[in-house]
């Protein structure tokens, strides 16, 4: 009819290329065999550095496993007890919760549910063999990386010796995360569980002066996991003036945490806008700080600080402001007064460049009596000579490939911020992982560059016709918030953990918000009549039967138009009337409704688990 749009198969013809365009292919059946791509689907262990199969000890969790849930979690990212309660959290930013409704699941906290009511877990870990294997490995630095190390290769034969310049283990875990966030018991705990192992010898208080010397010791490898020890200073008029109360900030902390420094002055501003500028102005409010606040040059969404970072700080009366770099500080005789700043604005220039040009306003000063620098950290390796064959870029970090985690010189690993600069935990364990293969792999003379593939299953999880052997249903639920102690007690105490977790009932109701995204709609081409019953149930309009295209224009032709160019659709192979099942992967809930509607069993329901292979001491089927 004129005046109507021409439309076939979904396509509006007039979107058709005009005569003489190059033409762009359909899209080919999706590969499910490919372990990446299940693996991707399951968003929050993609997004985990150590992909941690996430889903699969929230439902252990869920139904009252809690030791193994644990070792689900101890297998992959080695520090479950820890990392429940400081981990920076790159999984839940993933989550496909968040992409139903505001908050995704608290994995994070879950994980310490499972670590908080777990049982002895001792049987379950592994223990070195009385028979070594007659290689001898060298760990700088007692962090999560270097533990790490030890854990996947101590059970293998390695003789492992840990050096660290302090007299406990944990590095960063224990010096810059303050105790109100990660009581000490945890962390002896968990580090206690690594060092039991056996083959490990711990060196603490002896720090390591010279890499060369290390080096010519009858050591098989060494690996570096010093972290980014020194904190940014910075240089504006009085700071030498004023240079008694002003700290930098992971110094003070490391003093806190040692016991060295047990009070500050009642008028305290933090300069920075990261986590450790956080942890900084919550620790001063415990040790007198009356009038505490954090001075930022960015703007608060620019900030890099996690936003619960930001929340807490804010919770305890701390005020963030923005767009204000120090000029000055001020003094009286030597003694600190007040710090001065210009006030900024953020700009774009003709570029396009995102610029922070001062306003013209009068300056702001505030007065203190205390100031702690946390604008950064950075490497530090004097201790490292340049005539070993270690090579370092522009920047002074060592040049290591991102895979293997090697440096120039064959011998030496790197992991953790020493290998990349400053990151967080969860960085540091998969860093471990990934150098442990590597150095087992040198050790026994192999290819560090031959990596090996992660063990995966897919099994169905059907019971019946209707039955699944996973829990479908969706929780309406808002995610729970975690119960925190009273102010009165926490803000006097820097001991007093202020999260005090889930319980058990709250647990189990969080465990409920999680999707099950690693239970995959596994489709079968040759069962499906095609009769649209799927598309008509799917709460989500992610299923689509329709002519194959570019994956662009598809896209856009779909029952809802998948948008999140970064989750694939699954392609399934021509069915009888020339079309092809489209499923768009972001917005699928995992319900499973589809494999219920199904007359024939074309779409089923599977358990995709993926568990990554770490050192195996030469036996691919051994896992750590």
């Amino acid at each position: 009819m004129q005046g109507e749009p021409s439309v076939r198969g979904g396509v509006d013809l007039a979107e058709r290329p005009p005569v003489g365009a190059a033409i762009k292919p359909p899209m080919p059946p999706t590969d499910i065999r490919n372990p990446d791509y299940f693996h991707k689907v399951v968003d929050c262990q993609w997004a985990c550095p150590a992909h941690t199969p996430v889903p699969e000890y929230i439902r252990l969790i869920a139904a009252g496993r809690y030791t193994d849930a644990y070792m689900v979690n101890w297998r992959s990212n080695v520090f479950p007890g820890i990392l429940g309660r400081t981990c920076d959290r790159p999984c839940e930013p993933a989550c496909r919760r968040g992409r139903v409704e505001a908050e995704p699941v608290a994995i994070c906290r879950l994980k310490r549910v499972a670590a908080d009511n777990k049982d002895d877990v001792s049987g379950f870990l592994p223990k070195a063999p009385v028979a070594k294997n007659g290689k001898r490995v060298a760990l700088v630095g007692a962090g999560p990386a270097s533990l790490t190390v030890a854990r996947d290769l101590a059970p293998l034969g390695y003789d492992i010796t840990i050096f660290d310049g302090e007299r406990r283990g944990g590095g960063m875990i224990r010096s810059q995360i303050p105790r109100f966030r990660l009581p000490e018991e945890v962390i002896d705990e968990e580090v206690g569980y690594i060092v039991g192992i056996g083959n490990i010898d711990t060196r603490y208080g002896q720090r390591i002066e010279s890499l060369k010397a290390l080096l010519a010791e009858p050591y098989d490898a060494v690996f570096v996991g010093s972290g980014a020890p020194r904190g940014r200073d910075l240089d504006v008029p009085g700071r030498k003036e004023a240079a008694a109360r002003i700290h930098i900030g992971i110094d003070w902390l490391s003093n806190v945490s040692f016991g060295h420094i047990e009070k500050i002055g009642k008028r305290v501003v933090v300069l920075g806008g990261g986590n450790t500028a956080m942890d900084c102005c919550r620790t001063a409010r415990r040790l007198g700080g009356e009038e505490v606040k954090v001075v930022v040059r960015s703007g608060f969404e620019e900030m890099k600080a996690s936003p619960w970072e930001k929340e807490d700080a804010m919770h305890e009366g701390i005020p963030i402001l923005n767009y204000l770099v120090p000029k000055e500080f001020t003094h009286t005789g030597g003694r600190l007064t007040g710090v001065v700043f210009e006030k900024v604005a953020a700009r774009l220039d003709d570029k396009g460049r995102r610029q922070l040009l001062p306003t013209g306003e009068p300056d702001v000063t505030i007065e203190c009596d205390d100031v702690l620098v946390a604008i950064g950290q950075e490497n530090a390796f004097p201790w490292i000579e340049r005539d070993i064959g270690i090579e370092f870029d522009r920047w002074g970090m060592p040049k290591v490939d991102r895979t293997t985690m090697q440096a120039t010189n064959p011998k030496v690993f790197f992991g953790g911020d020493s290998a990349f600069g400053p990151k967080n935990i969860i960085w540091a364990v998969a860093h471990g992982h990934e150098a442990a293969i590597s150095i087992d792999a040198f050790c026994r003379g192999d290819s560090v560059a031959v990596r090996p593939p992660p063990m995966v299953n897919l099994a169905s999880q059907k019971m019946g016709i209707h039955e699944w052997s996973y829990d479908n249903e969706i929780s309406l639920d808002h995610r729970y918030k975690v119960p925190l102690r009273d102010q009165a007690v926490s803000l006097k105490d820097i001991r007093a953990e202020v999260e005090l977790g889930f319980d058990r009932q709250l647990g189990y109701a969080e465990t409920q918000r999680c999707l099950n995204c690693d239970v995959e709609t596994v489709f079968t081409r040759d069962l499906c009549i095609e009769c649209d019953a799927c598309v008509d149930i799917c709460p989500t309009d992610c299923i689509t039967f329709t002519v194959n295209g570019p994956e662009d224009e598809l896209r856009r032709r779909l029952q809802a138009p998948a948008l999140n160019l970064t989750q694939d659709l699954y392609v399934s192979d021509t069915l009888k009337t020339g079309r092809v099942m489209v499923k768009d992967e972001d917005v699928c809930l995992h319900c499973g409704l589809c494999a219920e509607r199904c007359p024939t069993g074309a779409w089923d329901m599977q358990k995709f688990l993926l568990d990554m292979t770490h050192a195996s001491g030469g036996h691919a089927c051994r896992r750590a």
